[in-house]
């Protein structure tokens, strides 16, 4: 039997985790605060270098076509692979490296990544930067779904939701800070000499990563088998999809946000990149307040800030042609939006039990159809006779049709709960959940 389908125990001098189950399906606040361990921090600030790899080529395009003697199109295609990379290679990935302990998965990942910027750096062609972005990316994608198992499990269980909310606030914070001082380096001082640097980094992350991460206890069943048994909970696929709705909802209208800022609300292309910079800000609180209320109230936060979500591209779509207030849109955009990704992932979670590699990075591949799907029908809606309406309207049909799903999981915790109220089982909220767990996982 593994830990998914037992309650997991409190440690010695830990606070109490939660209170009874409530009505809704969600549970009462911690009695007290729960602290994250030391190594969650770390882990977030590996996501903070590997996420600021993932999306500053998008700034570098010119000097790299360039560079390799290509148009910037075709030099777009390093964006196109990575994407590829970390939406095929994390499941993919997490499959082949079943029997590494989680440390010697990340170790590799990060030796992984290394090596595909110093490729990148060393490649004098397209084919060569392209195999060395596929191989970062692969490193990319196996790192951050074994050290969102490791976060969490090493995570009091109240706080679970917390620790995904670091690792995704280094994604959100490489958006807001990595990505721009990353772009600005890489134009200073070229891009070959910046992926020189983050290869060096990831090398000297392996160092850290072997030292401060401890090793695995040993206990769980990894097998190929026990991971595909988790897939079988209908509720993990509302949670995939509810994902892939609420990113492609964002990204329908943020993949084009340069255009629809300048030309329908009229600002300058020099205060462009500071109200990107307020996007990022904006998603960095969202991922903080989600990751602090997902634990308790999860479906009590989600469904809000779907809603709240399609409101905003509503209010984009309508009001948007003023500088001031597409700003300020915007800005709240980030922060509600932003909110419900670590919840996702900790609802997954929740479901599986911590320790499953499968169903994370599954999780990781519906947040990458969503950014291709929602940024592909964005940029048709916006060459269609909407015009710049276009990508804030597809944002708002996708955010709209997130409420269906996330309806479907509130509605069917909320019989749990009940369920665990008559049959008076445990009150832990890992627990509480014991019962959806495949049999044998």
């Amino acid at each position: 039997m593994t830990a998914a389908a037992s309650p997991t125990p409190t440690r010695p001098g830990a606070p109490a985790v939660a209170g009874p189950p409530r009505s809704d399906g969600d549970t009462t606040a911690p009695a007290g605060k729960v602290k994250l361990p030391p190594v969650v921090w770390l882990l977030g600030a590996v996501s903070f270098v590997m996420s600021t790899s993932s999306l500053i080529v998008a700034g570098l395009l010119p000097q790299i076509s360039d560079s390799l003697g290509v148009r910037v199109s075709s030099a777009g295609l390093l964006i196109t692979v990575y994407a590829l990379g970390m939406g095929i290679g994390a499941p993919v990935m997490s499959l082949a490296t079943l029997r590494l302990p989680h440390r010697s998965a990340m170790i590799a990942a990060l030796l992984v990544f290394a090596a595909g910027h110093i490729l990148g750096a060393l490649g004098s062609n397209l084919a060569l930067a392209l195999v060395g972005r596929f191989a970062a990316a692969l490193g990319n994608g196996t790192f951050w779904v074994m050290g969102a198992v490791v976060a969490t499990a090493a995570a009091e269980p109240a706080a679970r939701t917390r620790a995904m909310s670091v690792m995704v606030g280094g994604m959100t914070l490489a958006n807001a800070v990595g990505v721009p001082l990353g772009t600005a380096a890489g134009q200073l001082v070229g891009w070959q000499a910046l992926f020189w640097t983050l290869a060096l980094i990831s090398l000297a992350a392996t160092v850290v990563v072997a030292r401060r991460v401890p090793a695995d206890n040993g206990g769980g069943d990894r097998s190929l088998r026990a991971e595909l048994g988790a897939l079988k909970h209908p509720r993990l696929w509302l949670i995939y999809l509810a994902a892939a709705l609420m990113q492609g909802g964002l990204l329908a209208f943020y993949s084009y946000i340069a255009p629809l800022l300048t030309e329908r609300a009229g600002l300058s292309t020099t205060v462009l990149p500071l109200a990107m910079l307020g996007y990022g800000a904006g998603a960095l609180a969202g991922t903080a307040f989600g990751g602090r209320r997902g634990d308790r109230r999860p479906y009590a936060t989600l469904i809000p800030a779907a809603a709240v979500t399609a409101t905003l591209l509503a209010a984009i779509t309508l009001w948007a042609t003023n500088s001031v207030a597409a700003v300020i849109l915007l800005v709240l955009l980030g922060a509600v939006g932003i909110s419900s990704t670590p919840i996702l992932v900790g609802q997954v979670i929740r479901v599986v039990g911590p320790g499953r590699a499968l169903p994370v990075a599954l999780t990781t591949s519906a947040f990458q159809v969503g950014i291709a799907s929602g940024s592909w029908i964005g940029g048709v809606a916006l060459t269609s006779a909407l015009g710049l309406k276009g990508p804030s309207l597809v944002g708002l049909a996708l955010a709209l049709a997130a409420l269906l799903p996330l309806s479907l999981l509130a509605a069917a915790s909320q019989r749990t709960a009940g369920a665990a109220v008559l049959g008076g089982s445990p009150s832990t909220p890992h627990s509480r959940d014991s019962h959806l767990h495949p049999p044998h996982a």
